[in-house]
């Protein structure tokens, strides 16, 4: 029997990686499953089915330190995979968005991401075939239908595909592979607060088998590519 994964989901309380964690513990893999509310991990630890387990990390990726990491990871010799998912979306007229604003939006899509990987960078070296796979966006891929509202999101989840790109030479020798899946529009509770009156044609749980599966072996085809997810426009 092939011994079980061990993973990192971040932003794993609500949506995509909510869907995405619970997945691969179904599978019966290990996840460390990472974000703000402790009520909402507790409730995705509880549906567990199986032999998979899901550690809740109660930890603001918009805020937090290499030292809160290392108390909860310490222990942890090596992890196999990392699905950077955190995210917030901005819907808002450029010319009105505060530096707070685009602030918030590029420390969790972008700057936490980074954090991220140099942390656990050490303990993935030690993986035999480490993956990370960053989640990002159609509206942050060159040459996509872009809408109006979404500039400083849109740049951000930009700015993660290329960041994979640079990753997947950068730790080539690591035996490292980094890839970006970049989503269209999915049902989720950020998605109904920035866009009320739009209806996705995809659900989470959905795009968390895909993207479950995808972290689990899509590293054996792919490296340091962005492939679009998506049915819709958006």
């Amino acid at each position: 029997m092939t011994s079980p994964l061990i993973s990192v989901v971040t932003g794993a309380s609500s949506g995509v990686g909510f869907h995405t964690a619970l997945n691969l513990a179904n599978q019966g893999h290990i996840v460390y499953a990472l974000a703000r509310r402790e009520n909402k991990l507790k409730d995705l630890a509880s549906r567990v089915s199986g032999t998979g387990k899901i550690y809740p990390v109660i930890l603001d990726l918009e805020d937090f330190t290499t030292d809160q990491l290392e108390k909860v990871f310490s222990h942890v010799t090596h992890v196999d995979r990392l699905v950077n998912n955190s995210g917030k979306l901005l819907n808002k007229n450029f010319l009105e968005i505060t530096e707070d604003e685009i602030d918030s939006v590029f420390n969790l899509n972008y700057k936490a991401v980074i954090k991220l990987i140099q942390y656990f960078h050490p303990k993935m070296v030690q993986a035999p075939n480490a993956h990370i796979v960053n989640i990002g966006s159609v509206g942050g891929v060159t040459g996509s239908v872009k809408f109006p509202g979404l500039s400083i999101y849109s740049s951000s989840k930009g700015a993660l595909s290329i960041l994979t790109e640079c990753l997947a030479e950068d730790f080539r020798e690591d035996n490292i592979q980094v890839n970006c899946l970049a989503l269209g529009s999915v049902n989720t509770e950020m998605l109904r607060s920035a866009f009320p009156d739009f209806q996705s044609p995809t659900n989470p749980d959905e795009i968390g088998k895909y993207i479950a599966n995808f972290v689990i072996s899509g590293n054996s085809v792919l490296n340091g590519l962005t492939q679009l997810v998506s049915v819709s426009n958006p």
